[in-house]
């Protein structure tokens, strides 16, 4: 079982080197023919799951540079109806354009985003695309003009909305919820400690 106490450095290159693919309304981290699969829901506005991807996040992509998962992500923008404005369909829609950029740029981008999260953001700021250009300029290679357009025009507020309406169909009722091969792992502070969650890993057979 690997860890996820590589130095931020070692943890970037971890990052660049994980393969990316959109497969209808998940995004796929990872080797395809990987023994496991590890599904993530996550809004890119829940605080938990900036503390997730900055902890179990670094675990889980150790995992999967070393074969021994796929990671499939959710990407849910239910905050914005709770909280209002469109700051999760608007990282969503980034997140997507990201995963076009090649190997590595989804991976990045993602923890970028997260590390990056608005607080207290009035409704309709947060996440500007401003703000996520801004961001994806900290990961080499992801801007280009496709991008910086996709994000600014919304490209891919179809594949947000499916990827929402996804997320309701599951059941699985908030975020970050993280499934191990169809099985919920449990909540609480496993979620959100790196130690901890490489040890829920092993107890559902990872």
């Amino acid at each position: 079982m690997l860890g996820g106490d590589r130095g931020p450095r070692e943890h970037a290159e971890v990052l660049a080197g994980l393969p990316a693919a959109v497969d209808g309304t998940k995004i796929v981290v990872g080797d395809a023919e990987a023994p496991h699969t590890v599904t993530v829901y996550a809004d890119p506005r829940c605080g938990y799951c900036a503390k997730f991807e900055a902890n179990a996040g670094t675990v889980l992509a150790e995992e999967a540079a070393a074969g021994t998962v796929k990671v499939e992500y959710v990407v849910a923008s239910f905050l914005d109806a709770r909280t209002g404005g469109t700051a999760s369909a608007r990282a969503a829609n980034a997140l997507r354009a990201s995963a076009d950029a090649g190997p590595g740029k989804f991976a990045a981008f993602q923890a970028a985003l997260f590390a990056a999260q608005p607080g207290e953001e009035p409704k309709d700021d947060g996440y500007s695309a401003d703000h996520l250009l801004r961001i994806a300029d900290q990961v080499e290679g992801v801007r280009s003009a496709a991008f910086d357009r996709a994000v600014r025009e919304d490209a891919h507020r179809r594949w947000v909305a499916d990827a929402e309406k996804a997320f309701e169909a599951s059941g699985v009722g908030g975020t970050p919820t993280v499934l191990v091969d169809g099985t919920a792992l449990p909540g609480g502070d496993a979620l959100y400690d790196a130690t901890e969650f490489s040890e829920a890993l092993r107890d559902a057979g990872v």
